[in-house]
This record gives structure tokens, sequence and C-alpha cells, in this order.
């Protein structure tokens, strides 16, 4: 919690001191904006893990550690005539008030629409709208501008998404389904081939059409993989202390009992989980 109350041109200031080429600090003043992308991403997952676990006094915590990174970019920024927090500001506020046209009466920001428009049309203007900035910035694909640093599965999702507003996508989860069957046959052929290429490709559009299946069953992929690598760890963590309860250790026991191990720790969860 704070001791101070500060506000947004504190930490701008703060920035600027920590820049200040005479009197900041030297770790900062050797940041670039390339230097500083790997914390960013940082930032951002243990802003993620924090939400996940509904931990909200560490939320607001990785919230300012975001915020941060933020007026730092921005700082440069500045220091390079390209732009400042400021400008950061007026173009996200500009664009989120030209995406919503059925918020924002004639581009206003305290401009009031009295109808309330449709779930299927709001996201059909929000689609044109990012169509008509793609066109603007000599984006001919709807390919283009999809980042090539999200993870796999983010960018899979992202992509089929995209493909999605031109027509390329499954008529419905049945759909989907069939195309995952195929796909797993396909790898279990490949597997008999022996060759890696092959099988690594065959591996590949399996995830890819899980992933499909995913955005279809409206589940983000990337979050219900975090949450089962959450629970695969709980269970073996469960199991190894249930182990060392007994004297034990899981390297010590065979499958059977790991096995057995494996089922009460996802007992537990359950009940855990139904409390």
């Amino acid at each position: 919690m704070a001791t101070h109350s500060y506000d947004i041109n504190d930490l701008k200031r703060l920035m600027e001191r920590l820049r200040d080429p005479a009197y900041g600090c030297p770790w900062d003043l050797q940041q670039s904006y390339q230097s500083i992308a790997p914390f960013t991403l940082e930032e951002c997952l243990e802003l993620i893990d924090a939400l996940e676990q509904h931990d909200y006094g560490h939320v607001e915590e990785e919230l300012g550690d975001l915020l941060f990174q933020i007026i730092f970019y921005s700082q440069l920024g500045k220091e390079d005539g390209w732009f400042d927090f400021d400008s950061v500001v007026a173009g996200i506020t500009d664009k989120l008030i030209r995406r919503h046209p059925h918020v924002f009466h004639e581009g206003q920001l305290e401009g009031v629409i009295e109808e309330h428009s449709s779930l299927e049309s709001i996201k059909a203007n929000w689609e044109r709208g990012k169509s008509l900035e793609r066109a603007q910035r000599a984006q001919m694909s709807v390919m283009d501008d999809i980042p090539t640093t999200l993870s796999a599965l983010a960018r899979a999702q992202k992509l089929q998404k995209r493909a999605a507003t031109v027509g390329f996508d499954f008529a419905d989860d049945e759909a989907v389904s069939a195309q995952l069957a195929s796909e797993i046959e396909e790898l279990r052929q490949a597997t008999l081939t022996e060759k890696a290429v092959e099988i690594e490709n065959e591996l590949g559009d399996v995830l890819f059409t899980v992933v499909n299946m995913a955005r279809h069953l409206k589940v983000d992929s990337e979050a219900a993989l975090r949450k089962a690598n959450r629970r695969f760890e709980g269970r073996v963590r469960a199991a190894e202390t249930a182990a060392r309860g007994e004297d034990s250790e899981l390297e010590w026991e065979d499958s059977d009992r790991l096995d057995e191990r494996w089922k009460e720790a996802k007992r537990k969860e359950r009940t855990n989980h139904d409390l």
C-alpha cells in the first residue's frame, strides 16, 4: 500500500528523473525499447497470474508495474521525438471512441446515443473499424499485423479468428470435431513412418485444430492450458506431500501406487473446489 498520494504526473516526473543524464539512474539510462521488452512481457504474465488466482492485492501491484512499463516507453519516445505519454493517451482514446460509434454520438466523448445496439452489430462495427484501420496502414491481408511474438496458442487463435471474418471457418462444433479426429488419425499414420518432420507437422495440425475447437467453444486456449498446468502442478505437489507423509518419495513407488496417488489428488482437488 502506498505511503504517499501521487498521480500520473508524479510518475511521469519520476521517469524523467530516472532518465536524467546528469543525476539519473545508471541502469535506467542504459535501457532501450528493445532491452525493456522482456520485462514488459514478464509484467503482463505476472498480472495474468495474479488475476487468475484472484489475488487482487497483488493485481494492484502488478498493474502499477505494467503502468511503469508504459511510462518508460513513453519517456523513451519523448526523448526521441516520436511520441510521449499524452500522445499515447490521445491515440488510444481517439481509437476507442472511433470503434464505439454505438456509445459516442458523432464521435464526441460526451455524446450520448439513446438507442441500444445489439451485440452482433457492435462486433460487426468493431471488425469494420479494424479493417478500415488496416486499409489506412496499407495492410492488404487479414493476416497482417498479427504479432509473431504472441505465444503459439494465442497466435493460432488470433489467426483463426481473423480468417473467420472472410469466411475461412468451420460451420459448427461438429465440423471442428470431425477435423480433429481426421488430424489425430493423420498423426497416428505419421508415427508409423518414424519421420520426425512429418510427425512434427501432423502434431502441429492437431494442436492448431484443438485451438480451433476451443475458439468455437468460446474458450481461450491459452487460459485453458494455463489452468490445466496449474491443476497438474497442484496434483503432483499433493501426491508428493502425501507420499512424504508416509515416509516415502514418488520416485520410490511403482506405477500402480503412483496411479492411486494421482486419483486421490484429483479427488481432493474436486472436494476443495466444491467447498
